[in-house]
């Protein structure tokens, strides 16, 4: 594990990730929000990410919209699994930048790792509503068989409940990360 990643990326701690469109009433008992709002256009993404930096103290992530990141002064960018490699993000913008990348396979994952990202998202591992354009549930085995061959953070995603997370961090997930996991935060 990198020593250089923020605190929130050392082993043995577990890692939240609340996946928000921005428009909370209460904040969310995360460590980092990844604002992801795609029907938005950038100006009402740039006012969200604002305002939550002003409310939120964690890390703020924005999903695939680097010039919001940038704007806002967020933390970093999330990434589809098909796009730009996190390095030349990080050499263009700073290496403090956090770049990760939603992966969906133990090839996506390697390729995510080898070029550049800090952690990924690992879904979906339980059925879920919200993903429901991913294929079948990966499961806790291959969940804990991707998290054995890298070395950055793998969070997992996709179907995660309060009542099977344990089954995730056993299977070796630096942690969680959801939409629904975190209930109506409205």
């Amino acid at each position: 594990m990198d020593a250089s990643l923020p605190h929130e990326y050392v082993a043995n701690s577990v890692i939240r990730h609340c996946i928000s469109t921005g428009d909370l009433a209460r904040l969310p008992e995360a460590d980092v929000i990844q604002l992801r709002a795609k029907d938005l256009d950038a100006g009402e993404l740039l006012v969200r990410a604002q305002r939550l930096r002003g409310r939120f103290q964690g890390k703020l992530l924005i999903n695939d919209r680097m010039d919001v990141c940038l704007a806002a002064g967020a933390d970093g960018v999330h990434l589809p699994s098909h796009r730009i490699a996190p390095l030349v993000l990080k050499e263009r913008f700073g290496r403090h930048l956090i770049v990760g990348v939603s992966c969906h396979s133990l090839d996506e994952v390697l390729r995510a790792e080898a070029e550049g990202a800090d952690y990924v998202y690992l879904s979906p591992i339980f059925e879920s509503t919200s993903k429901p354009g991913y294929g079948p549930a990966l499961g806790v085995v291959t969940l804990s068989k991707v998290v054995a061959r890298v070395r950055i953070p793998v969070l997992a995603l996709g179907g995660v409940t309060r009542t099977n997370e344990a089954l995730c961090l056993e299977a070796g997930a630096a942690g969680i990360a959801g939409i629904s996991y975190y209930g109506h935060l409205g």
